[in-house]
């Protein structure tokens, strides 16, 4: 009965274990940045989504807010968000690149989880432009638009792409 399930549980376990060394590794990198505030990948993050911003007539500047180690967005006079650790996607693209690997393909895996990486990268900072525009000039739907649309854009953006990944790599002969 079990031999019937071997191929599965195989991909299962690649995938948990992969998932797990990934989660070790990235609270380890947060460990190591922890007295500072904001670790610098959400950093980034937040002053590309800024810049954006800028870019798009929503004057912006940061406030760093080390003892809460976060960042605050301060959009066209106004206090809007607050970017953490969380807004950085990390743990979303660590759950994209379990999947992929837990299918892995040779060198095309490595090229699609990074192709992967930096488009999911865009996204969010994306999501976070448009969720502090939103904030900022429509409030009534803030909390929708943090809570239900803009995590589905993300979400949605990690289906999309393993579906990608499934029929175009993973079962292509």
């Amino acid at each position: 009965m079990l031999k019937d399930f071997k191929p599965v549980l195989g991909i299962l376990l690649r995938f948990i274990i992969i998932y797990v060394v990934f989660i070790l590794a990235y609270q380890f990198y947060l460990n190591s940045f922890q007295a500072e505030g904001l670790d610098p990948y959400s950093r980034m993050v937040a002053d590309q989504a800024a810049f954006l911003q800028n870019q798009f007539g929503y004057v912006t500047q940061l406030y760093n807010d080390v003892p809460n180690e976060q960042v605050w967005f301060y959009v066209k006079e106004k206090y809007v968000s607050r970017m953490v650790e969380g807004c950085n996607a990390i743990s979303v693209i660590i759950l994209f690149m379990a999947f992929v690997f837990a299918f892995y393909k040779g060198a095309k895996t490595f090229l699609f989880t990074l192709a992967g990486f930096v488009f999911l990268y865009i996204m969010n900072v994306l999501r976070i432009v448009g969720l502090n525009i939103v904030v900022r000039d429509h409030p009534q739907y803030s909390k929708i638009g943090h809570d239900y649309i803009f995590p589905a854009i993300i979400y949605g953006s990690v289906v999309v792409l393993w579906l990608v990944w499934i029929k175009f790599f993973a079962l292509k002969k």
